[in-house]
């Protein structure tokens, strides 16, 4: 039986700084306790963890206008068409929490982005050939420090 090996381009020092900032704003996350801060910073981890997906798998290509992340995320990685389309419909929520808005988002919410965001995490460290370590809630607070 001949064994098939996957071949995935290289992970690049800026995609292992995209990641590490993901992983600093999932702590951020699990370390507060505010809603409209919670679901800002899973939000953010998520953006971080599409711009190490893109810094694997994009060159950069001179357009005229600038584009969403979330929009070139289906482009370069097909398979997390889905994630981009839930974080992007996110991106107002995240705004309008970010703008102090404290009936932006519920409790509820921010918990479920939080863990919505570990799962992305995850998910793409995997895709990249990475080993994945969960963010761990006792840790949290020395990583967002």
């Amino acid at each position: 039986m001949a064994v098939t090996r996957v071949l995935r381009p290289p992970v690049v020092a800026a995609a292992h700084e995209q990641l590490e900032s993901a992983r600093h704003d999932l702590a951020e996350a699990m370390t507060t306790t505010v809603p409209g801060e919670r679901y800002a910073a899973a939000h953010r981890s998520a953006l971080h963890t599409t711009a190490a997906v893109l810094a694997v798998r994009t060159r950069p290509v001179s357009t005229k206008k600038p584009r969403s992340a979330w929009a070139l995320l289906p482009q370069v990685a097909p398979e997390l068409t889905e994630w981009a389309a839930f974080f992007a419909a996110g991106a107002g929520k995240r705004a309008a929490a970010e703008a102090g808005l404290t009936r932006a988002v519920s409790p509820r919410e921010a918990d479920d982005l939080l863990r919505d965001a570990q799962t992305f995490l995850a998910l793409v460290e995997t895709t990249l050939g990475l080993a994945h370590q969960p963010v761990l809630p006792h840790l949290a607070a020395q990583t967002a420090s």
